[in-house]
């Protein structure tokens, strides 16, 4: 069972990352798409993840299911899946860590926050406030994966990811050119940071 999952998991990430990014929406590509988190997600239930883990990769899945489709609303529903599931890793993080964070990766992750402010909130139209709700969450998350202990620092890799991911996500949204080249190079690359983010953080706390 556990290596059907993740086969399964594995094919459709490289079926997703090597062609369907660049496809335009389907019902195909929305089934590749969440596929790839969601044997991930029945995998961690499986084998006796932590409840909290399980729902941060379930809810990934159905964030992925609605970015996957055209529309504002869909982006919205993708968003606040994303939010609960960054929600959900925090709670893991801050139950499985210890001790204080470092103070430079603090400062820095703050800083990340603040300089949102300027090169991200004021292109994002209506979606301002749900986009900055979004980055604090994201940077809480950094912040709660950074009290983990040495024995999981594979974990702080994949949230390290992760907020690069979301961060090439936010480029792609809303500051580039819908024309843009970059796309091409942008879609595959956020999606290995995110794939591997989640593949990470699963290996690392299952051990």
């Amino acid at each position: 069972m556990i290596g059907l999952l993740t086969s399964v998991s594995g094919v459709t990430a490289l079926l997703y990352g090597g062609w369907f990014c660049f496809r335009d929406p389907s019902l195909l590509r929305s089934a590749i798409k969440t596929g790839a988190i969601g044997a991930l997600a029945v995998l961690a239930s499986s084998h006796g993840a932590p409840v909290l883990l399980v729902c941060a990769l379930a809810l990934s899945a159905v964030g992925d299911l609605a970015l996957s489709r055209s529309g504002e609303r869909a982006f919205l529903i993708g968003l606040c899946s994303f939010a609960l599931a960054h929600v959900a890793y925090i709670a893991l993080f801050a139950g499985l860590g210890s001790g204080l964070p470092p103070l430079l990766p603090v400062i820095g992750l703050i800083l990340y926050a603040i300089a949102s402010e300027i090169w991200l909130a004021p292109h994002t139209g209506n979606m301002k406030w749900p986009v900055r709700v979004y980055v604090v969450l994201i940077t809480l998350m950094g912040l709660a994966a950074l009290t983990l202990p040495g024995g999981l620092n594979v974990a702080l890799i994949g949230a390290g990811a992760f907020i690069a991911s979301d961060t090439l996500l936010a480029v792609q949204l809303f500051r580039l050119d819908p024309a843009s080249p970059l796309h091409r190079f942008i879609s595959p690359a956020l999606w290995v940071l995110y794939y591997g983010a989640q593949g990470l953080i699963l290996w690392a706390v299952l051990g």
